[in-house]
C-alpha cells in the first residue's frame, strides 16, 4: 500500500495506465499460435483491412483457441476503421446493431444456419468512457427508443450501457473487453499477439478474470453474468477457474438482470444451451448459485436437467455441436417443454376431448405458461408445435399419411423426438426403428413395409375377434335330425332340389333348417299299392 502511495506521489503510474494495462507485443516463440489454425475468410478480412490502411487483428475467443491449441469455431476481427468505411471494402457487408455497431462480412450465398455462408464480424475500437460522463435516460431500450436514437454513449438509471458507439485506440478497446483472455489482438500477418492484461498469463494458469473491477463491469452490462457462465462451462473441461474477485459477486449481481430486455436474455440463453456445453452450464449455473433467477424458461432447464428425457436432448445437442451439425432451438425447448405437453394432453383426453384437439390444447397452455411472447410465437414456436403434433402421426404406420409424413420438412426433427421418447422407454423402440427404416427405404420397400403393418394388424384384429367369439357362452346344443320334430313326416324325391327355406318356414323357424337324406322305400304292390312310410315307420 504504501508503495503504490509513493509510486502515485512520484508520477510513476496512474489511474488511467493502470486501466488500461500495459501493451506487450508477444512473437511467436513465446505464444506459439499454429497460423493453419486460422480461417483464411479471416485472413482475408484482416489483409483487406490492412492493405486499405487501417489496423486490423483477429480477436477475442479466437485467440484465446489459438493459444490453447484449439481450432476456433468463430473469428472476430477489430480494427480502427469506422463500419461505414469497413462496409466500402467489401462486396457484401453489412451493419447492424444500435447499442454496438459492427459489419457483418458475409462469404458465401446461401443460408448460414445452413452452413452455406460464413460471416465474420467486424468491430471498430472503441473508446473507454466513463458512465459518469454518459447520458442517461429514464427508460430501456424499448421505452427510450426515441432519446437514444441520436445518442453515441447512453445509460439507465442503474448505470447499464445503452449505446456504446465512441470510437477509440486499440488500448480502450482493451480495457472495454470482459476476460482478460478475451482481450488479446493477433496480427497473422506478423504473426504477434497484443497483450494489455496478462491475458496469455491467465490462459496459461488456466484462470478467468474480470478487467477491471468485476462488480462495476456487471452492473455496466449484466448480460456479463450470463457470459461468465458460459465461458466458465465451455473451459472447465480445460481446467479453468474463476478469479476469486470475478466469481464473487456474480449471485448479488443476479437483480441486474431484471433491467435487461426479455429478448436479449432469450438469446443469451440459447447461447448456454448450444453452443456444445449445455450439461456443463447447467453444472456451472448450479455452482455458481445461478441456478434460478435469470430467465424464468432457463429455471425450468435446470429443474429438469436430471430427467431421463431432458437429459438425453441436452447430450444429443452436445454431441451435435461437437461434430459440427446443425442444432435448432425448437428441438431442445420442445423436449424441454414435453413434460407440460404430454401432462396437459393426458388430462383433456381423460375428460373426453378428442385426441388432436386436446393435444392443441395443451400446447397452447405450455406456450402461455412457459414462452411467452418472446420467440414463442414466430418461427420458434411453430417448429415446437409440428415436433409435438407428429407425435401422435407416428403411431398410424397405414394408409397414404405414412408418405406424406416423411416428406415433412420437419420430419427430421420429429423423429429425432420419437428416437428420445424410445430411449426413455415412453414409446416402444420398435416404432422409432420402423420410421428409421422407413425414412430411408425405397418407395417399393416402403410400400411393402405398409403393407406388412397393415396384414399384421388385420392378423391381430382377427385373432381378437376369434378370442371374443370363443368367450360368448355355449348355446343348447341342436337336437339331431331325428330327434328334431321339424324333420317329421318331411320326404324330397331329389335332396339336391330339397328347398331349405320352404323347410325353415314349415316349420316356422327363422334360418334354412339341414337338408336330410331320406331313404325312399319300395312299394309293397305295384303301382297303386299303399303308401310308403318313413324308415323305421310308426311315427
Amino acid at each position: 500500500m504504501i508503495k503504490k502511495f509513493i509510486d502515485k506521489l512520484l508520477g510513476k503510474s496512474s489511474p488511467a495506465a493502470s486501466r488500461f494495462g500495459k501493451r506487450e507485443d508477444v512473437p511467436v516463440s513465446v505464444h506459439g499460435i499454429d497460423p493453419t489454425l486460422v480461417d483464411q475468410r479471416a485472413l482475408d478480412v484482416v489483409e483487406t483491412l490492412q492493405r486499405g490502411g487501417y489496423q486490423a487483428y483477429i480477436v477475442g475467443g479466437a485467440v484465446r483457441d489459438l493459444l490453447l491449441g484449439l481450432k476456433p469455431k468463430d473469428f472476430d476481427v477489430a480494427t480502427d476503421a469506422t463500419p461505414e468505411q469497413v462496409k466500402g471494402l467489401f462486396r457484401r457487408a453489412f451493419i447492424i446493431g444500435r447499442r454496438f455497431r459492427i459489419v457483418h462480412v458475409v462469404f458465401g450465398r446461401g443460408r448460414q444456419d445452413r452452413g452455406l455462408s460464413e460471416v465474420i464480424e467486424v468491430s471498430t475500437f472503441r473508446a473507454h468512457l466513463d458512465s459518469a460522463d454518459a447520458e442517461q435516460v429514464s427508460g430501456n431500450e424499448r421505452t427510450s427508443k426515441n432519446a437514444l436514437a441520436g445518442m453515441t454513449h447512453a445509460v439507465d438509471a442503474s448505470g447499464r450501457v445503452l449505446r456504446d458507439n465512441v470510437w477509440g485506440p486499440i488500448e480502450h478497446d482493451a480495457a472495454r473487453r470482459d476476460f482478460s483472455i478475451n482481450a488479446m489482438y493477433y496480427d497473422p500477418q506478423t504473426q504477434v499477439v497484443v497483450d494489455f492484461h496478462h491475458g496469455i498469463r491467465d490462459a496459461k494458469k488456466r484462470v478467468l478474470r474480470m478487467i477491471g473491477d468485476p462488480a462495476t463491469r456487471y452492473r455496466e452490462d449484466p448480460v456479463r453474468i450470463i457470459r461468465a457462465v458460459r465461458f466458465g462451462a465451455k473451459l472447465s473441461a480445460l481446467g479453468f477457474k474463476f478469479d476469486a474477485k470475478t466469481r464473487e459477486p456474480l449471485q448479488s449481481s443476479r437483480s441486474l438482470l431484471a433491467d435487461v430486455p426479455q429478448s436479449r436474455l432469450f438469446d443469451e440463453m440459447l447461447k448456454l444451451l448450444q453452443t456444445g456445453h449445455a450439461l456443463a452450464s447447467v453444472e456451472q449455473l448450479k455452482a455458481t448459485g445461478l441456478a434460478t433467477g435469470i430467465y424464468p424458461l432457463l429455471d425450468v432447464v435446470v429443474q429438469r436437467a436430471d430427467e431421463p428425457f431432458v437429459k438425453l436432448a441436452l447430450q444429443d445437442t452436445d454431441r451435435r455441436v461437437g461434430e459440427n451439425k446443425p442444432v435448432a432451438p425448437s428441438f431442445l425447448l420442445a423436449c424441454v417443454l414435453w413434460a407440460d405437453v404430454r401432462a396437459g394432453w393426458d388430462k383433456r383426453q381423460a375428460n373426453g376431448e378428442q385426441a388432436f384437439a386436446a393435444l392443441q390444447d395443451a400446447v397452447d397452455d405450455a406456450f402461455n405458461a412457459r414462452i411467452g411472447d418472446v420467440s414463442g410465437r414466430g418461427k420458434l414456436g411453430t417448429d415446437m408445435r409440428e415436433i409435438w403434433t407428429m407425435q401422435p402421426r407416428f403411431d398410424r404406420r397405414t394408409g397414404s399419411s405414412v408418405f406424406s409424413l416423411v416428406e415433412q420438412p420437419r420430419f427430421r426433427a420429429g423423429f429425432d423426438f420419437l428416437r428420445l421418447r424410445a430411449q426413455t422407454g415412453e414409446v416402444d423402440e420398435e416404432l422409432a426403428h420402423w420410421w428409421e427404416t422407413f425414412s430411408t427405404a425405397s418407395d417399393a420397400v416402403r410400400r411393402d413395409m405398409v403393407d406388412a403393418v397393415r396384414q399384421e394388424q388385420q392378423k391381430q384384429k382377427g385373432g381378437a375377434k376369434a378370442t371374443r367369439v370363443r368367450r360368448v357362452p355355449a348355446a343348447t346344443p341342436a337336437p339331431l335330425p331325428e330327434q328334431d320334430p321339424r324333420f317329421r313326416d318331411v320326404e324330397s324325391d331329389d335332396e339336391d332340389t330339397a328347398d331349405p327355406v320352404a323347410q325353415s318356414d314349415a316349420a316356422g323357424g327363422g334360418s334354412p333348417v339341414r337338408k336330410r337324406r331320406r331313404r325312399r322305400r319300395k312299394p309293397g304292390g305295384g303301382e297303386g299299392g299303399a303308401a310308403p312310410t318313413p324308415e323305421g315307420g310308426g311315427d
